[in-house]
């Protein structure tokens, strides 16, 4: 079972953004409960993910609507939150080394 480090901020943004709301609780049942060794792993899981650098994922959220990026600690199962927004925001920034929290 995984550590997403930061859920909080995740219940925070589905709460001032409630039709991403189901897609976020989806993401986070999957992922606390799955183990992830490799990129490919996670391609598993979630097909459309796009691995980016440091150990980076990002992830399409309510019909791409919003972008979540993490970054995974592999050996440690953790799973950091590194920014949640909105499309628009997300091509303003550098999904390889943001930490929006």
């Amino acid at each position: 079972m995984k550590n997403i480090i930061s859920i909080k901020n995740l219940v925070e943004f589905y709460e001032n953004h409630p039709n991403s709301k189901t897609s976020l609780q989806y993401w986070i049942m999957v992922t606390k409960h799955s183990v992830w060794q490799k990129p490919s792993d996670v391609l598993q899981d979630f097909p459309k993910a796009d691995p980016v650098k440091n150990n980076r994922m990002v992830f399409d959220i309510a019909g791409n609507k919003y972008r979540l990026i993490v970054q995974l600690s592999y050996p440690r199962q953790w799973v950091f939150i590194k920014f949640i927004g909105t499309h628009a925001e997300y091509n303003h920034i550098d999904a390889a080394t943001v930490d929006q929290f």
